[in-house]
């Protein structure tokens, strides 16, 4: 099962992980706050950012990083999956339970 790193706004994010959620692409969507140092168009930005880890399945992952790219104000948005190798067998069963 699949957890998805998504960087965004601070702006953007909270409306992006509830988004995730009730459209039960994700089962849950942490968010921590974060700077981010970056090349963008020649130039390097220093930005406050929210990253957002979002549990889902792989059968909902597609579709959770295409609902990304529709609300994300970025035109280039971070957005990475990473695949676990061991997750505790009750968070596995609940996520897969709260995803469709």
């Amino acid at each position: 099962m699949p957890t998805v790193y998504i960087t965004a706004p601070p702006e953007a994010a909270d409306d992006i992980a509830k988004q995730l959620v009730d459209a039960r692409l994700a089962a849950c969507v942490n968010q921590f706050e974060t700077t981010s140092t970056y090349r963008w168009e020649g130039d390097v930005h220093h930005d406050e950012e929210v990253i957002l880890l979002a549990k889902t399945t792989g059968d909902a992952s597609d579709d959770l990083v295409a609902r990304v790219q529709e609300l994300h104000p970025y035109d280039v948005p971070c957005i990475e999956r990473f695949d676990e190798c061991d997750v505790l067998e009750s968070f596995a069963a609940w996520r897969a339970d709260s995803v469709e």
